[in-house]
């Protein structure tokens, strides 16, 4: 599902327009984003949780030459699973 698909599930699914679907949607990423930007979690009860996770500094190698290199210091987005989606992901069909 892309974010079309998904505007348009939720426009059909809350009798709305698909313009404040769109809104709605783009809201909730805005807030999502802002929230992991300041280093806090974004927990959706049932859903599950979206958090930053740090990555030290290191070293690696450049597989063609063989040369070291330096791996700066990262942040990425993680997500863990709630409870209740991971139980209907796995429910027998």
């Amino acid at each position: 599902m892309n974010k079309l698909e998904l505007v348009e599930h939720v426009a059909n699914e809350t009798d709305s327009s698909k313009a404040a679907a769109a809104a709605a949607i783009d809201a909730v990423i805005d807030g999502i984003t802002k929230a992991l930007k300041k280093g806090d979690e974004v927990r959706l009860v049932g859903f599950g949780t979206f958090s930053v996770k740090k990555r030290a500094a290191g070293k690696g190698r450049n597989p063609a030459t063989g040369e070291e290199i330096k791996i700066p210091a990262s942040k990425s987005a993680r997500f863990k699973p709630g409870a209740t989606l991971k139980a209907s992901l796995n429910k027998a069909k």
